[in-house]
């Protein structure tokens, strides 16, 4: 029997408000200050212009279920697959562990709470594990969660800049927004911030790897990433508007700041702040949700290419979801919550936060001049989509992007000046960041050796079979 194909194009602008509209990562951008607007448009057009135009020639060129994987491998091997994989997959349940801490903060926030700390971990865990659950089963079957997150997003921003033009006109602004505050800031403490308006602009492959579930990917694809690039863009900002009008840029809380700006421009918590907040708390678990399924995919299909542990590859025969990585992630963002209150960083969740940050942000960086190979080693491939633009302007929009990425991620993890306060902030993620690449290159190393005992165990049953 066909399987229905039940994704619409409104669906799938939907999916790319939902994963690519992250609700919690717009108040650590707008920590940068009034100077973030400028920041905003430019990376709008350097980066996630260039970003969402070949991200929609890949993705319909190469519709393999390996996405990012699959685009890096095909251009520079197996190898330099196998660590975008890495990266691309162990960013998630970092960022799994940083969104269970908010969620537990937000819960605290809103209902002026203060809990015990075996109680907050345990509320951690569960949200872990239920999203862990969830994620398990296929996205025809939870697409009204994905959908109802968007909604809940676009509410959540609407409310929030709504209201910040309405506190601007009637009680004045809490940052300078006249033309000289606007204009970029280079000191180090907010160009490391910049990193979070990037991973704001990112995931509009993981909407590519619905392609199976379109009626027709072909034309919903680059529809969907226009529609729904437009829209984040503007929802983005007006969001970065809204905190902007309620609290100075210095006193902005990176974890606490949407619920904090609610709080001022309504004069306390009141029925409205706890709806907020609780829509708020769905879309921390609805995004890991849309995620889920691209970067369990991604790390299935590149185990199965013995690019990635055999643990990777486990699926449910009923539906084929990834559940051997779904589970992995649950145990790793366990021991991340578990062991979180020891970190040196006041700010557990933007410790994790920025981890996953870097590593996610890592995991681009061959994605770009990836699409320029392929376009010269694969030039008789039909290309649905394909990128306009001459030679140089192609090239351009390739190593512009590929720049950025490097430059934030030295701002996001390197210590550059030396301070006691940037020093126990950014040496956690940097060590982080290093164990991270080391834990992959072990487990790629030993994929590959699961690949050599697979192939020896083959050919011996093929000899005994022969004799």
């Amino acid at each position: 029997m066909k399987k229905k194909k039940n994704f619409r194009l409104f669906d799938a602008v939907l999916m790319a408000v939902c994963v690519i509209l992250v609700v919690e990562s717009a108040a650590p951008a707008a920590a940068i200050g009034s100077s973030q607007f400028f920041w905003w448009f430019l990376m709008l057009g350097l980066f996630f212009l260039p970003y969402g135009l070949i991200s929609a020639e890949l993705g319909t060129t190469y519709n393999d279920e390996g996405g990012i994987y699959d685009w890096v491998k095909r251009a520079y091997g197996r190898r330099w697959g196998a660590r975008v994989s890495w990266l691309y997959w162990i960013n998630y349940p970092i960022w799994m562990a940083s969104l269970a801490v908010l969620f537990v903060e937000v819960f605290e926030q809103i209902f002026s709470l203060s809990l015990s700390l075996p109680i907050s971990i345990g509320i951690q865990l569960l949200f872990v594990w239920s999203v862990v659950l969830v994620s398990c089963y296929p996205v025809s079957d939870s697409k009204w969660i994905l959908n109802i997150a968007a909604f809940c997003k676009v509410g959540i921003m609407l409310c929030l800049g709504g209201l910040g033009i309405y506190f601007a006109a009637t009680k004045g602004l809490a940052n300078d927004f006249s033309g000289a505050a606007l204009l970029p800031s280079f000191d180090i403490s907010s160009l490391s911030f910049i990193s979070i308006i990037l991973f704001n602009f990112l995931g509009f492959e993981v909407v590519t790897s619905l392609a199976g579930d379109m009626e027709n990917p072909k034309k919903q694809i680059p529809q969907a990433i226009i529609y729904g690039g437009l829209l984040i863009a503007f929802f983005y900002l007006l969001a970065a508007f809204g905190m902007g009008a309620a609290i100075p840029s210095s006193e902005l809380s990176t974890s606490g700041g949407l619920v904090d700006s609610f709080i001022i421009m309504l004069g306390g918590i009141n029925p409205f702040v706890i709806a907020v907040g609780l829509m708020f708390m769905y879309t921390l678990a609805a995004n890991l949700i849309s995620w889920a399924l691209g970067v369990n995919d991604v790390a299935k299909y590149a185990a199965r290419n013995y690019d990635l542990p055999q643990a990777f590859a486990r699926v449910n025969p009923k539906n084929d979801m990834p559940v051997g990585a779904s589970i992995i992630n649950g145990f790793v963002a366990t021991a991340l919550v578990v062991v979180g209150p020891m970190i040196p960083n006041e700010n557990i969740f933007w410790a994790f936060f920025a981890l996953n940050v870097v590593a996610l942000l890592a995991s681009y960086i061959l994605m770009f001049p990836a699409f320029l190979k392929l376009r010269r080693i694969d030039p008789d491939r039909e290309r649905p989509f394909k990128v306009p633009g001459s030679p140089l302007m192609l090239k351009l929009m390739t190593y512009i992007p590929v720049v950025l990425l490097v430059i934030t991620l030295i701002f996001s993890a390197v210590p550059l000046n030396g301070s006691a306060a940037e020093l126990s902030e950014k040496i956690p993620i940097l060590i982080g960041s290093v164990l991270a690449f080391i834990v992959g290159e072990i487990c790629i190393t030993k994929a590959a050796k699961q690949e050599v005992i697979s192939e020896e165990i083959q050919e011996k049953r093929q000899g005994e079979i022969k004799r």
